[in-house]
């Protein structure tokens, strides 16, 4: 079932892209019914929540030829794109992905943002859901709910990123092109699979979180944000901005005191443990598309020295990658979505893939 609707969000979000010069995105919902997920549970109704900008536009045979599926990374939503650093670059006139000419769509995967996420109600009665869930459902969307069977791009950043991998071995011939942003190609492991433990376990085992059927966020959801704090950052910038200890506390203890306001702990816990079934190694073949994987010298939870991205990326029969060096504008893992320091690249994927 499809419901399209305005809120409070949309409205800001109006008068964001008119200053930005990029269509006001329209914000739905698509229901499906007895979804069944990898784990074999089921969830009578699970919501996917979206935002649209653009229009599709439709060839003699009715196929959609310029939609763009965009996908965010672990606790983020469909919203973090209409920023200026990313929808400012790309979304308006003359930008790559012009909203002009393209219907660019943006989703909140399951067990984020506005979509159906334990948090809601079922708590860790919710369904455990992974990568390949999260993809079926944005699929099911696409052809279901928006009549799109075909898309000339997929893109994401950190966990959309890895989507991008899982698209393109599980729907090969659904898209044109694929940019996955701040991922590898591989199972979740080494350092990257540790500090994900450090958060599920904290949570898990600490007292207060009662089994998820707690009346307050258990304290072991601070240091799963912190957690997020240090990852996410890029280690020369963060030893400019907080030169001191007294900075470094000050810094840490207002960014856990913002992200208390609006995290979740089972939401995070489920988020981080999604990863859990994402092991895109032993299929790169599958993938037919032209792919272009970008990451960034500095990113701490996707560093260069370990060669994973170089190693799986021979493996894509149509396949390149581009790191990044640190500069003074890259952000570490962050840097996915400044679009300014790797547009070039997307320009150059779309030339390459057109038909």
């Amino acid at each position: 079932m499809l419901k399209v609707f305005a809120s409070l969000s949309l409205l800001l979000a109006l008068a964001s892209a008119q200053a930005a010069d990029y269509p006001a995105p329209v914000e739905g919902d698509f229901t499906l019914k007895n979804f069944q997920f990898g784990s074999g549970e089921k969830l009578a109704e699970l919501r996917i929540h979206y935002r649209t900008l653009g229009k599709p536009e439709r060839d003699a045979q009715g196929v959609v030829k310029n939609a763009v599926l965009i996908t965010h990374g672990t606790g983020g939503t469909g919203a973090q794109f209409l920023r200026p650093e990313f929808a400012g670059e790309l979304f308006a006139a003359g930008g790559v992905l012009d909203a002009k000419r393209y219907y660019i769509i943006l989703t909140d995967g399951i067990g984020h943002g506005q979509s159906s996420k334990p948090s809601d109600g079922l708590h860790a009665r919710f369904p455990h859901y992974g990568y390949n869930d999260m993809v079926d459902a944005q699929y099911r969307l696409l052809t279901e709910g928006l009549g799109v069977r075909h898309l000339r791009l997929v893109m994401g950043t950190s966990m959309g990123g890895m989507q991008s991998w899982v698209w393109g071995e599980r729907y090969p011939r659904f898209m044109d092109a694929l940019m996955p942003l701040a991922s590898v190609p591989t199972q979740i492991s080494g350092r990257n699979r540790v500090w994900r433990r450090v958060v599920i376990d904290a949570i898990r085992n600490d007292p207060e979180w009662k089994g998820g059927e707690y009346k307050t966020q258990p304290q072991s959801l601070r240091t799963g944000v912190q957690m997020l704090y240090l990852m996410g950052s890029n280690t020369v910038q963060r030893q400019v901005q907080l030169p001191t200890l007294a900075a470094a506390d000050t810094a840490l203890d207002s960014y856990v005191d913002s992200a208390l306001k609006t995290t979740d702990a089972t939401d995070l816990m489920y988020q981080l443990q999604a990863s859990l079934d994402y092991d895109p190694a032993p299929g790169l073949e599958k993938i037919e598309a032209p792919l272009l994987a970008v990451n960034s010298a500095d990113d701490l939870i996707n560093p260069p020295e370990l060669n994973l991205l170089e190693t799986g990326i021979k493996r894509v029969k149509r396949g390149s990658a581009v790191v990044l060096p640190y500069t003074d504008a890259t952000k570490g893992h962050g840097s996915h979505t400044i679009a300014a320091l790797w547009k070039q690249y997307l320009e150059q994927l779309l030339a390459q893939s057109a038909k």
